[in-house]
Formats: C-alpha cells, sequence, structure tokens
C-alpha cells in the first residue's frame, strides 16, 4: 500500500488558514518555499505587495491576483517616466490588473510630478481608497488637484508635503469628498483658510492631523462642526489656544481620541472644556504643554469612565493629581508621566493600586526608587511596555521583581539607568516574552550580564547598547547564537569590540538595522563580516568609524544590495570607493556624507551622478 504524504491531505482551504495565522515575514517566505502548493496558496492568499523594482510592477500583479497594496516607498526611483513605464509595459493581462488596487503608498517618491501621479491615480481610481504621499518634497498644489481624481479616497496622508497649500487642499476636499481619514502633520503652508474649506467639503471626516501647522483657534471652530470626526491630532501648534478648545467642547459630539502635545497656548482651563464635552473620551495626549494640572482639572477628569490611555509627560504632578487619575480613571491601560518633576514612590503606590489593568507605564524620572517597582509588580502583573529611562536610583532588587512577576514584558527602557548591573540582567532574563531591551549608557553591565539575557530572551528584535563600556566580543558571540531574531541592534561607542565582534554580528541573518558609530578597533575585514552575513541590512551608521579602509567599503557595495540609509561620516573613504558605494547601492534613499577628509569635490560629483535620479536624501558638508 502507498504511504500517503501528509501534506497531501492539507486542503486548500487548510493551507490558506494556516498561512493567515503567520505574522512574520521570515515565517512567510519558508511557508511559500515548502513545495508548489504551499507556493500557490501564498500567491493565491498575498494583499500585499512591497516592491523594490518598478519596472517589475505589472509581473508582480500577474503573480499575485489578490494584492490591494501596492508599497513602492523603497523604490530607489518613483518618477512620471517610470510611472507611464508601469502602466504601458507588459501585456493586456496585466494591464487590467490595476484596477484592483486599494492603497498606493509613495512616501519619499520625490520625483513623481502631477503627469505622473494622475496617471497612477486614474488607472486605479475605480477601487483607490488610500493614498500615501508623506515626505515627498515635490508634491505641490498641481499634484494634490492630480490626486483629486480619486473620488472614492478615504485615506490621505501628505505628513511633511512643504509645498502643498490651501489651493492644493481645497482641490482635495472638493474632489475627494469622502475622505475619512487625512494626515496633514509639517504642512507647514497650510492656514485656517484651508482646514475650513476642508470641514465643509469633508463631513465625513472621522481623523485629522494638523500637527505643527501654524493654524490658530479659527481652525478649530471650522473643526468642531465636523459630527462624525472620531481623533484630532494638533501636536505642536503654538497659536492654537483655550478658545480653539472651547470651540471642540461644543461641537464633534464622536470624539474619541485628542492629542493637543506640545501646544504652548493652552492651560487647564482649554482642556476642561473638551473633557466636559466629550464625556466618552479614551484617548487624551497633553504632554509637555501645562506647567500645572489645576483642581477643577481633575475634578472634570474623574468623569472619563472610558479613558484608555493618559499622557500628561512633563506636567507637575500633586499627590492631588495621583489620587484623582485612579479614582476616576478605572479602566487606564496607558499612563505617561516620563519627566514629571517631584514624582514620588507615594505617588506612584496611590497610582498603580487604583490601576491594575495597566500594560504600558513611561515613568521617566529620576526619582524612581525600587519602592516604586515593588509596588508596580504588585499591582500591575499585566504589563506589557515599561520605560524607566534614567531612573538612577532603581537597583538590581528592581529587576529581580521584574523578572519575577512581570512575565508579559515585551518592552522594556533602562536607559542611563546606572543601578543596572549583569546580577540585575540574570533576574530580568525571566522575562522570556522581551523583543525590545534598551541598555544605552548602562556602564555597569559586560559581557556577562549580556549572555545572561541572550540565554533566555530568545524573542529579542531591538537591542540599544549604546556606550555600554563592558560590553565586547563574548557578548556580542552571546547574542548570535541565541537571538536569532534581532533585527535592530545599537552599539555605538562599545568601544572594546573588534573585528571578532564584527564576525558575530555577522551571523544575526535577520539584521535589517545597525548602529556601530565610534567603533575605532573595527577594520574593514570587520565590516566586511556584517555585510556579508547581513543581507537584510537597510540602514547602517558607520558614523566616526575612522579605522575603517576602502576594502570594507567595496564589501558594502557588494553585499548590502538593500541598504536605503547609509551614514559615513567622518571616515576614511575614498574617491573610489565613494563612488562605487554610491552606485552600486541601488536602493539607497538617504546618505549622510559629512567630513569626508579623503574626498575630493570631484569624488563627491562622481559619486554623486552615480546615483543620480535615485537618492531622496543627501547630507554633504
Amino acid at each position: 500500500m502507498k504511504r500517503c504524504r501528509i501534506l497531501s491531505l492539507l486542503t486548500e482551504d487548510l493551507l490558506i488558514r494556516i498561512r493567515t495565522k503567520l505574522t512574520d515575514d521570515v515565517d512567510k517566505k519558508s511557508f511559500r518555499l515548502v513545495c508548489k502548493s504551499f507556493y500557490r496558496v501564498d500567491s493565491l492568499s498575498r494583499t500585499r505587495l512591497r516592491v523594490l523594482r518598478p519596472e517589475f510592477l505589472l509581473d508582480l500583479l500577474a503573480k499575485f491576483p489578490r494584492v490591494e497594496i501596492v508599497d513602492l516607498s523603497v523604490c530607489p526611483r518613483v518618477d512620471d517616466w517610470m510611472a507611464a513605464l508601469m502602466l504601458t509595459v507588459g501585456n493586456s493581462d496585466s494591464m487590467c490588473l490595476t484596477p484592483r488596487v486599494r492603497s498606493l503608498v509613495l512616501r519619499r517618491a520625490s520625483g513623481l510630478r502631477h503627469v505622473g501621479l494622475e496617471m497612477l491615480v486614474r488607472a486605479c481610481s475605480s477601487r483607490l481608497e488610500m493614498v500615501d504621499m508623506s515626505y515627498c518634497c515635490g508634491f505641490g498644489d498641481r499634484e494634490a488637484q492630480a490626486l483629486s481624481c480619486a473620488m472614492g479616497l478615504r485615506d490621505l496622508r501628505l505628513d511633511k508635503c512643504l509645498n502643498v497649500t490651501d489651493v492644493g487642499l481645497a482641490h482635495i476636499a472638493v474632489g475627494c469628498g469622502s475622505l475619512e481619514r487625512l494626515s496633514l502633520k509639517w504642512c507647514s503652508e497650510i492656514t485656517d483658510l484651508g482646514i475650513d474649506l476642508l470641514t465643509k467639503k469633508c463631513l465625513g471626516l472621522k481623523y485629522l492631523d494638523i500637527s505643527y501647522l501654524e493654524v490658530t483657534s479659527e481652525s478649530l471652530r471650522s473643526i468642531a462642526s465636523l459630527q462624525m470626526l472620531e481623533s484630532l491630532a494638533m501636536v505642536g501648534s503654538p497659536s492654537v489656544d483655550d478658545a480653539g478648545l472651547h470651540f471642540l467642547g461644543d461641537g464633534c459630539p464622536l470624539l474619541k481620541a485628542i492629542d493637543i502635545s506640545r501646544c504652548k497656548g493652552i492651560s487647564s482651563t482649554g482642556l476642561c472644556s473638551v473633557i466636559k464635552g466629550h464625556r466618552s473620551l479614551v484617548h487624551l495626549n497633553a504632554s509637555h504643554c501645562m506647567v500645572e494640572l489645576s483642581s477643577t482639572l481633575l475634578h472634570w477628569l474623574k468623569d472619563l469612565k472610558c479613558l484608555n490611555s493618559l499622557i500628561f509627560d512633563g506636567a507637575c504632578v500633586t499627590e492631588n493629581t495621583i489620587q484623582t487619575i485612579p479614582t476616576g480613571c478605572k479602566s487606564l491601560v496607558e499612563i505617561g508621566l516620563g519627566k514629571c518633576s517631584w514624582l514620588t514612590d507615594a505617588d506612584i503606590k496611590l497610582l498603580v493600586t487604583g490601576c491594575n489593568n495597566l500594560k504600558i507605564l513611561n515613568l521617566t524620572c529620576d526619582s524612581i526608587t525600587d519602592a516604586s517597582i515593588s509596588t508596580i509588580v504588585e499591582n500591575c502583573r499585566n504589563l506589557v511596555c515599561l520605560k524607566l529611562e534614567s531612573c538612577n536610583l532603581i537597583t538590581e532588587k528592581s529587576l529581580e521583581m521584574l523578572g519575577s512577576y512581570c512575565m508579559l514584558l515585551e518592552e522594556l527602557d533602562l536607559t542611563e539607568c546606572c543601578g543596572v548591573i549583569d546580577r540585575a540582567l540574570n533576574h530580568l532574563s525571566r522575562c522570556s516574552e522581551l523583543q525590545c531591551l534598551k541598555l544605552g549608557l548602562c556602564t555597569n553591565i559586560s559581557d556577562k550580564g549580556l549572555s545572561y539575557i541572550a540565554s533566555n530572551c530568545t524573542k529579542i528584535s531591538e537591542l540599544d547598547l549604546y556606550r555600554c563600556p563592558g560590553i565586547g566580543d563574548d557578548g556580542l558571540s552571546a547574542l548570535s547564537s541565541s537571538c536569532k531574531k534581532l533585527k535592530k541592534l545599537n552599539v555605538s561607542y562599545c568601544n572594546r569590540l573588534t573585528d571578532r565582534g564584527m564576525e558575530h554580528i555577522g551571523k544575526l541573518e535577520e539584521l535589517s538595522d545597525l548602529e556601530m558609530r565610534g567603533l575605532k578597533g573595527i577594520t574593514g575585514a570587520g565590516l566586511m563580516a556584517v555585510v556579508a552575513g547581513c543581507e537584510r541590512l537597510t540602514q547602517l551608521d558607520l558614523k566616526h568609524c575612522e579605522n575603517i579602509k576602502d576594502s570594507g567599503f567595496w564589501a558594502v557595495a557588494c553585499y548590502s544590495k538593500d541598504l536605503r540609509q547609509i551614514n559615513l561620516s567622518y571616515c576614511a573613504i575614498s574617491d573610489l570607493a565613494l563612488c562605487l558605494v554610491m552606485s552600486n547601492l541601488t536602493c539607497l534613499q538617504d546618505a549622510k556624507l559629512v567630513h569626508l577628509i579623503n574626498v575630493s569635490v570631484g569624488g563627491f560629483e562622481l559619486a554623486l551622478r552615480a546615483c543620480c535620479g535615485r537618492l531622496k536624501k543627501v547630507n554633504v558638508k
């Protein structure tokens, strides 16, 4: 009797359900490499496509028939000519696929102007719902007019599109009346006039971000008329005052989230107006905008029974404040009190005793001691994220308690906590769910402590060891053997590291972001070991690595084909090596080339010509 292969028993529907459970990109890649059946299921299931070369877009759309989200943000060059090429090259079967696209991500596509953008939008307009044009320095009013052709657009992101004015916003408001989400962060030419027209035409807006705009309270008067608005962000708006918040308090009946951080013109009085008019607020961020929280504000704060997130970073917190928060806001999941002066252990006890559901807690403050941590672990066993930057008074005892009781911790910030030692990291290593650990400026840890973390915290994907002088090659050896999922690593100014340590980093195959500034003991051989092993690198910072010679940079040019950001400032690179790097790294978008003493003016010119049309940002001095 023939033996039945287990894979043949898995139906296509079952395989599709299995694939939907995969969240990691590496796992998805492994899935499609199993066999032809798995590969076919992956092709049929994929809905998002991140394209590295725009000329292959049509063939990829034909290969993955259910793709709805196309991300071109990492393409080295997206301009009008490339847009025309994408829509004209290919067979007739692939041409009819463009109307399937619901979302277009064109972040940093600075070369795309109104002609190419209009072609793309019209080709996808039948179903296009989301467009992201953030950080496109060439996006202006004519591009906004081209974008207005997408009448079904519901989500538009224009962060830092510095050339768009009220005229461009008017085109969008008139053409895209179905907008529900709009982000205009850092669009500095937008004024009250544009916001007023927007609120008259896009009545269905649910999310609006006007952070860092030079708008006044008149804009808030207009925004208050939006009956469907649920979330408003207006970070760093200096001309907005309490009168504007009063308008909001009387309008926007469905408002659930508001971010007014760094708005220097508002006070507790204005915030009271918002709270009185919106008892169903879920998220409130008023960081760095009020010196002190008034008793009136605290009185109204108690009425926010549905509040999940409360952030008052930088405020002067009193005992009365601390008593009010747990008394009224019992549904809190996140509390931010970073940089709050005069925060004491007694305050922390009052706070967390009444907030047992906390998952995110920011206590960046130099007055926190072990007593506070003891109270936290007793009352907040479900903590996922804890930020303790600059808490110099905590000791080994605190980390022992965290390792014993907060087993669900995924993110922990211990930056500049001088009380952290190797034994403390041994206790902390019991938190096996840790994914992000920040130990920058922890001067009392060594390779031994890092080996404790590496042995048990194998899920770590981000690790910060900035200026940890006790970390050397042996620590990286332990890290590379156990933490295979590490994607982001900072070892800047860890001066004990040598080329041997770089060989260990080269074994981290998933590493995509590496900062290694100021490593005097690293040569070209060490850099070669890194780039040869870490093929997924997209960001590399080599600033002040002065002993790396051209052989190392040649290796970068040869192996790091996916690099999108590189910092070579103060390096000993030559004309020839720089030209080779800039010409070979075809995905490069951002380059910092400050103070390259071995590079001549002619060398800079050749290097920049070699990457002409691809770079979106360059810093040369």
